[in-house]
């Protein structure tokens, strides 16, 4: 092949490159869309009124093993319970209020930033009302995540902060969060990875979620998630 053969080819390569690199991407409907077929669709997820999951919450930095119990349960009911073998903490949120439990701050109801972080957390098949709950949405990217390219959504809810959401570009499931959590001690920005999606009842949901701080790291592995039970903590 001549010279000028090989800078015609690599002008063309140059060129297929920059195209790609530059191709639109796809619109906030359509990765929300993609993202709910691949947990399952919508069908699967609208019978899915409450959810369960047991498991290990280890924070290597502190030195810290323990278990790990979430519940939630349609409209907008959650609850929490992590032990650190006999130092134990709760969050719940029952659709009005917010509490927390903890060995530093004791009981406590949370109030104002927090209750709003505890109500925008609390819905139930958040995926099928991406839209009600942050009603401004942006698409940027694609971006690495790991060995993975990713579509980011910025989602600005109605009241709060915003979050950074990363969907997998071939297989449309979420597999990071970056989000600004409301804490005693004032804002802490989150870095989350969600890993190892498994289907339950035809629902996929990640069984292993990392937790990134500026103050500590964190691994969540899920032994055992159920859906469509009776939650534990509400009679309604």
């Amino acid at each position: 092949m001549t010279r000028v053969a090989v800078v015609a080819v690599l002008a063309g390569l140059v060129v297929a490159s920059m195209s790609a690199q530059t191709q639109a991407p796809p619109s906030v409907d359509q990765i929300l869309a993609k993202h709910v077929e691949a947990v399952g669709g919508r069908a699967a997820l609208e019978r899915v009124s409450t959810m369960t999951a047991r498991g290990t919450l280890s924070v290597p930095d502190a030195g810290l093993t323990g278990s790990i119990e979430l519940y939630g349960k349609a409209p907008d009911k959650v609850a929490s319970f992590v032990d650190f073998g006999g130092m134990q903490q709760a969050e719940a949120y029952d659709g009005a209020t917010a509490w927390s439990d903890d060995p530093q701050n004791g009981v406590r109801v949370k109030a104002g930033a927090e209750l709003v972080d505890a109500k925008n957390g609390a819905v139930f098949n958040k995926e099928l009302q991406m839209k009600t709950i942050y009603p401004t949405m942006t698409v940027s990217g694609p971006e690495a995540v790991g060995q993975r390219q990713a579509w980011v959504v910025t989602a600005t809810p109605a009241a709060g902060t915003p979050v950074k959401l990363f969907y997998d570009a071939e297989t449309g499931l979420l597999i990071r969060q970056m989000l600004t959590r409301q804490t005693p001690m004032g804002p802490l920005e989150v870095d989350l990875r969600l890993e190892d999606y498994r289907a339950v009842d035809g629902v996929k949901r990640p069984h292993t979620i990392r937790q990134l701080t500026s103050m500590f790291s964190a691994v969540m592995k899920s032994r055992k998630v159920a859906i469509s039970l009776v939650g534990c903590c509400w009679s309604t």
